[in-house]
């Protein structure tokens, strides 16, 4: 399975031609150094080895470059999602249904603490839902964090565990409950608990979701 931090991957090198890339990858670093208030559009121009100037041929701003970066960590987040997803051994409906839920919300709480910075640049930029939908956002697979929570919801109602008037909105519940532990472990109280007992508080959650959906 692979580590979080080798989902974004970067160059040392900027190639002519390429100078966009070479600005996101730059940006990305400064993103996972500290988050998206630590990405700064003439910091990712001298990292690039170009002037300032040339970064507005393909940012306008500095709002455009932490949009791309949140959109690259989200591209992130889903490979590590579809890694948990992919290691789900093979079961019938109602036990993948269930196997698939929780490794969303696995490989959702691993990125957050493996990949601190990322993991903010990916979900505190977005200002609205349609963004969690951008193709840009999507891993490997095609589909972003958002949509693989759907896919694994959409599975429940299938497999008959979860009634189909309970369908609309579920991934509102999921996801706001997954993300507020993560944050309560980046930002808050719980950030000073040992490994073991954030592990176990992770798992007791996502059973807790299972169940109430």
């Amino acid at each position: 399975m692979p580590h979080a931090s080798s989902a974004v991957q970067q160059r040392t090198t900027y190639r002519h031609g390429d100078l966009r890339q070479a600005l996101l990858e730059a940006g990305v670093a400064m993103a996972r150094e500290g988050g998206p208030d630590a990405v700064v559009l003439r910091e990712a121009t001298r990292r690039a080895g170009v002037s300032p100037n040339a970064a507005y041929r393909h940012f306008s701003d500095r709002e455009a470059l932490v949009a791309a970066v949140s959109d690259a960590a989200s591209s992130a987040s889903a490979a590590v999602i579809e890694a948990e997803w992919d290691a789900v051994p093979p079961g019938d409906a109602a036990q993948t249904a269930h196997a698939h839920l929780r490794a969303v919300g696995r490989g959702y709480l691993r990125f957050a603490r493996d990949e601190p910075g990322l993991f903010r640049a990916a979900y505190t930029v977005p200002s609205n839902l349609e963004q969690a939908f951008s193709p840009d956002k999507a891993g490997p697979g095609g589909r972003t964090p958002f949509q693989l929570l759907g896919v694994a919801l959409d599975e429940l109602v299938a497999a008959g565990l979860m009634p189909a008037e309970r369908r609309p909105g579920a991934e509102l519940i999921a996801w706001s409950s997954v993300h507020g532990l993560a944050m309560l472990v980046l930002e808050g109280p719980l950030r000073d608990l040992d490994e073991q007992t954030l592990q176990h508080a992770g798992s007791a959650l996502i059973d807790m979701v299972d169940r109430g959906l």
